[in-house]
């Protein structure tokens, strides 16, 4: 009998996510991995984000979901090439996955949204070989989850702080969001946002445009 020992599987799932992101940059395309609890506004985020950057960088988007394409469809109804990936059951989306996905898009893009299965815990444990990895994060969570799931958080490059529009309603302030973020995510940029208003959105995409022209100025094997 042959035994697979889990480290044999690490490795190959990281040679894997080494491979998608060497890919991306002998393309130029900058890949973004978006994560987030289910409900936190991942969709919504990129249904804001992707009008205004999707004429100019040409983007694709890979869906990830445990079950139903209703994101995929949703992305699809802006005009943006989208490939959804039904994982069946696993909690968040491998490089073998995102590596299949791939095939299904067109070339030519500079930028690619990838929305990880939704949840703060198992998406941040596997590198699926994206450059920046954003965090969308609902004021409806609460303000003690950064403190409760530490690794997304650490990992993030931005963190999307949604659905501020809602702060009124809620018996919390932007501050204590804004406190426990900026001690759980100390180098993320954090973009206060809300989707129904617009606030925070040309923040938000001018980071994600300095992003694409900071890719695009590395040197091949950096970034």
């Amino acid at each position: 009998m042959k035994v697979i020992l889990a480290r044999d599987l690490r490795a190959a799932s990281e040679r894997v996510a080494e491979a998608n992101r060497a890919r991306f940059r002998q393309q130029g395309v900058l890949a973004v991995n978006v994560m987030g609890s289910p409900g936190a506004g991942k969709t919504a985020l990129l249904e804001a984000t992707l009008p205004r950057l999707h004429p100019r960088y040409g983007c694709t988007v890979v869906e990830g979901d445990i079950a139903t394409a209703r994101d995929g469809e949703r992305i699809a109804a802006l005009g943006v090439p989208v490939v959804q990936l039904n994982t069946g059951g696993a909690c968040h989306l491998d490089p073998a996955m995102v590596a299949r996905a791939l095939e299904e898009l067109p070339g030519g893009g500079r930028l690619l949204f990838v929305e990880n299965v939704g949840n703060l815990v198992c998406p941040a444990e596997v590198d699926i070989g994206t450059d920046r990895t954003v965090v969308v994060f609902s004021v409806t969570e609460g303000p003690d989850k950064p403190e409760k799931y530490p690794l997304a958080f650490s990992k993030a490059d931005a963190v999307v702080l949604s659905k501020v529009d809602l702060l009124p309603h809620l018996d919390l302030a932007r501050e204590d969001f804004l406190k426990v973020l900026h001690r759980c995510a100390p180098a993320a940029a954090v973009f206060p946002l809300s989707t129904r208003t617009d606030e925070g959105i040309d923040a938000w995409c001018a980071w994600m445009e300095a992003q694409v022209a900071t890719q695009h100025t590395d040197p091949p094997g950096e970034g």
